[in-house]
C-alpha cells in the first residue's frame, strides 16, 4: 500500500488543526512533521510542542523527521501515543546504530535519512536494523524546492536490495513531490510519499489530496 504523509511545514500555522482535519477527511494516511534546528540545516522549523498540540485533534499517525544535530537528546520528546516513525539522517548519527536502537526502545519505529548527496553504501550495515529509509530527493532545509532526479536510483537500489535479501524497511521519498512526479517514484518503490507545498499550496487541499490518491490507485 502507498500512503500519503502531507508535510505541515506548508500548512497555515495559523489554522493548522483546521487544515490537518482536511487533510484526514480527504484521506491523507500519516502526518509528516518536519523538524529543522538551524545547525544541521540552514533553518529553523518548529519542535514537538506544536505536532503534541495535534495530539487527540486527529487520529493521523506522525512521521517525525528529525533534520537536527544530536538527535538522541530530543528523540523522547517526539514519542507519544501516535507517533509511527522517528527518523534521524546518516549525516547526523556519528553512532547511528545505537540511535537506532534507543529510537526502537520507546516502542516506536526507526528510520533513517540520507541526503541527496550521500551515498546508498553508508547504509550498507544498519539497513537489516530500520524500519524506513527516507530517500531525500531535494536538499533538507527548506520546503518548496525541486526534485532532484538522481533520488530515483537510490529508491530502485533500496526496492532491489529489500527484495534480495528480503528485508521489511518501508522506503520513502520527501522533496518537490507532485502529481507529475509522483507516479515515477512509486513505480520505482516508494511506499511513503512526502507532500508539502503541492498538497497545502493548492487552492483546494481537500481535492489535492484525493488527486494523489488516485494517482496511488493507478
Amino acid at each position: 500500500m502507498i500512503r500519503l504523509a502531507p508535510s505541515i511545514l506548508s500548512a497555515d500555522f495559523s489554522c493548522l488543526g483546521e487544515q490537518v482535519g482536511i487533510i484526514e477527511k480527504a484521506g491523507a494516511h500519516v502526518i509528516h512533521i518536519d523538524v529543522m534546528d538551524g545547525h544541521f540545516v540552514p533553518n529553523i522549523s518548529y519542535g514537538a510542542t506544536v505536532m503534541k498540540s495535534l495530539c487527540g485533534k486527529t487520529k493521523l499517525p506522525f512521521d517525525v523527521h528529525l533534520m537536527i544535530e544530536n538527535p538522541d537528546r530530543y528523540i523522547a520528546d517526539f514519542v507519544t501515543d501516535q507517533t509511527e516513525f522517528i527518523v534521524v539522517h546518516q549525516e547526523a548519527c556519528p553512532h547511528l546504530h545505537r540511535t537506532i536502537q534507543y529510537i526502537k526502545s520507546f516502542g516506536v519505529k526507526a528510520g533513517v535519512a540520507i541526503n541527496p548527496g550521500t551515498s546508498l553504501s553508508t547504509l550498507d550495515f544498519i539497513l537489516e536494523e530500520v524500519d524506513l529509509v527516507l530517500v531525500m530527493s531535494v536538499n533538507p532545509g527548506f520546503g518548496g524546492q525541486k526534485y532532484i532526479p538522481s533520488a530515483l536510483a537510490k529508491v530502485e537500489a533500496l526496492k532491489q536490495i529489500k527484495e534480495l535479501h528480503s528485508l521489511n524497511y518501508e522506503i520513502e521519498i520527501d522533496g518537490g513531490i507532485n502529481l507529475e512526479n509522483v507516479k515515477t517514484v512509486t513505480d520505482a518503490g516508494v511506499e511513503l510519499v512526502v507532500a508539502g507545498s503541492s498538497v497545502f499550496g493548492a487552492e483546494d487541499i481537500d481535492a489535492r489530496v484525493k488527486e494523489f490518491l488516485k494517482i496511488f490507485e493507478q
